[in-house]
Formats: structure tokens, C-alpha cells, sequence
């Protein structure tokens, strides 16, 4: 993914920072704990489409 694009992005719950996890293909808010995934190179960045960050998961 462009780093540009990763400036540009954001969580569209808290509209704070994401973080990239390349090898989980996801789009991290540490806020929230939740992760958007990426699909075919497209984040999707419904809420409807997140995942909950389990306890035991972090994030660098």
C-alpha cells in the first residue's frame, strides 16, 4: 500500500491513525482496537467490516 495513501486514512469510527500490518493484511486503530481488512489491495473501511482486536493482541 502507498505510504501516501496510508497518511491520508483514517478510522472512520474515531478518525484517529491507522497502522498498516502487512503480513495480516489489515489497517489498525489502536484506539478503537479494531482492524479493517484489505482486500485485493482495497482497505475496507466499513465499521460493519472491522474486527475486534482480541485482549492479548498488540500492536506495534
Amino acid at each position: 500500500m502507498d505510504a501516501k495513501f496510508l497518511d491520508i486514512l483514517v478510522c472512520p469510527v474515531c478518525k484517529g491513525p491507522l497502522v498498516l500490518l502487512k503480513s495480516q493484511q489489515e489497517l489498525v486503530c489502536k484506539g478503537d482496537r479494531l482492524a479493517y481488512p484489505i482486500r485485493d489491495g482495497i482497505p475496507m473501511m466499513l465499521e460493519e467490516e472491522a474486527r475486534e482486536l482480541a485482549p492479548e493482541e498488540e500492536v506495534e
